[in-house]
């Protein structure tokens, strides 16, 4: 299952909380394309799940809504925010951290 980091609910919770709304939003995740070896994703800000979407995240804090392929795709994935070079906040999706063995 997708990992959300403190850092990216904060964030989603700043997204989410733009248009007054925060109540039932979330950040929505869904296949944008799956042509060649790297599927895309598209992102958006989304009042409420679609019908057949994963929802991650407590009833009254910030919400994930994951499209079904989508949820297949992160599902071994962590969510975080990361800053570029100009100060710019962008999602980012990376690789779980799994336990050596032995530690």
């Amino acid at each position: 299952m997708l990992t959300v980091t403190e850092a990216a609910a904060e964030a989603i919770t700043a997204l989410t909380g733009q248009d007054g709304t925060q109540g039932g939003s979330g950040l929505r995740f869904a296949m944008h394309s799956l042509e060649g070896d790297s599927p895309q994703l598209a992102v958006s800000v989304a009042p409420q799940p679609e019908n057949g979407d994963q929802v991650l995240g407590a009833e009254d804090g910030p919400k994930v809504f994951l499209e079904p392929d989508a949820a297949a795709l992160l599902d071994d994935k962590v969510l975080d925010v990361q800053q570029d070079e100009t100060g710019e906040v962008a999602f980012a999706v990376l690789p779980q951290a799994h336990p050596q063995p032995g530690s």
